[in-house]
């Protein structure tokens, strides 16, 4: 809706009280010309970014999908109306999720992902040296065929790594099932949204079966979330203490993905390694023999600023208390 204005241009009179009020008398209130991408950050906090096409959308039987080409991010992924991930910054948030773990674990083998359907957390496990297996659990076969299709500078070909070994069920179920174990666990799902399919996999039996699936020196690594002074609450925090219900090592870090609306969160548990016990230069030596890649976002340098917390977010986590379980699980809105 646009506001009337009088012929001095002055606002047109009306109730000075309540939204109404609000949408006449701020300015610049509706979005420029074009088709808008809304998405939900938080309860009070919209983003809004413009799509210049839609490649693809459809409804599978645990979620929405969209694939779009947007002016300022490129090509991107959205589930449940949510980006996922976009051509634009997706190395800063798959990079951070793997590397810090795999870099950390002192010879990554076999490498455990749940989620992960662009095929980007894949392409990024692969490109250790040391890994001859990676085991991925996407629940749902569409997302991985439409990424397949629709997004070949996330997985770079990933799919076709004969290390890859793909399966399409409950990544709870199979984990339960499995009498495999793994150097790594990376969990690459959806936000934890109240009947969206990925809920159960921000619980606490979901890390201990995790725990239970990982070698002796075993790490798993997991995005937890917006970080930010007002976001932290909603989810970060409650994950990190989770994890550390779970492992006797935890460590919790950030990186800026501007597409996500915030800073956002990841978590590391540990049977061994400490993540932080590596100085920036053994993480750049590591990184070059182990790597057949190079890296944008992750070095030496850019793992002391993950994992160096501003302090509302250290005093967050000193004062968290919730532990996410299936009896008492966390939804984001």
């Amino acid at each position: 809706m646009t506001s009337e204005l009088p012929a001095d241009g002055s606002p047109t009179p009306k109730d000075e009280t309540g939204p109404e009020a609000c949408r006449e008398t701020i300015p610049h209130t509706q979005p420029p010309p074009g088709r808008w991408l809304y998405e939900s950050i938080a309860p009070n906090l919209v983003q809004a970014q413009r799509v210049e096409r839609v490649l693809h959308s459809s409804k599978t039987p645990y979620q929405e999908i969209m694939v779009v080409d947007s002016a300022c991010f490129g090509r991107a992924l959205a589930l449940d109306g949510r980006i996922q991930s976009t051509e634009a910054d997706e190395f800063v948030y798959h990079e951070a999720l793997v590397h810090p773990a795999m870099i950390a674990h002192p010879g990554p083998g076999s490498v455990f992902i749940a989620g992960g359907g662009e095929g980007a957390t894949a392409r990024e496990a692969l490109s250790h040296q040391t890994v001859d297996r990676v085991v991925m659990v996407d629940l749902d076969e569409e997302v991985v065929d439409v990424c397949r299709k629709f997004l070949p500078n996330h997985h770079r070909g990933a799919f076709d790594d004969h290390r890859l070994e793909l399966h399409h069920q409950d990544a709870f179920e199979y984990l339960a099932a499995a009498d495999r174990r793994f150097d790594v666990a990376l969990i690459d799902v959806p936000d934890p949204i109240e009947g969206g399919p990925a809920h159960r996999l921000y619980t606490r039996e979901f890390y201990a079966l995790v725990r239970r699936r990982l070698t002796d020196d075993g790490m798993i690594a997991v995005h937890a979330g917006p970080t930010g002074p007002t976001l932290h609450s909603l989810c970060f925090s409650a994950v990190v203490n989770t994890i550390a219900d779970v492992f006797p090592v935890v460590r919790a870090a950030e990186a800026f993905v501007p597409a996500f609306g915030s800073m956002w969160g990841f978590a590391l548990g540990s049977l061994g390694p400490d993540p932080l016990s590596m100085t920036p230069d053994e993480i750049d030596r590591r990184l070059a023999r182990r790597l057949r890649t190079d890296l944008r976002f992750y070095d030496g340098p850019a793992h002391l600023g993950m994992f160096s917390l501003p302090k509302y977010l250290r005093r967050a986590l000193e004062a968290e208390t919730r532990v996410v379980t299936r009896r008492n699980p966390l939804f984001v809105v």
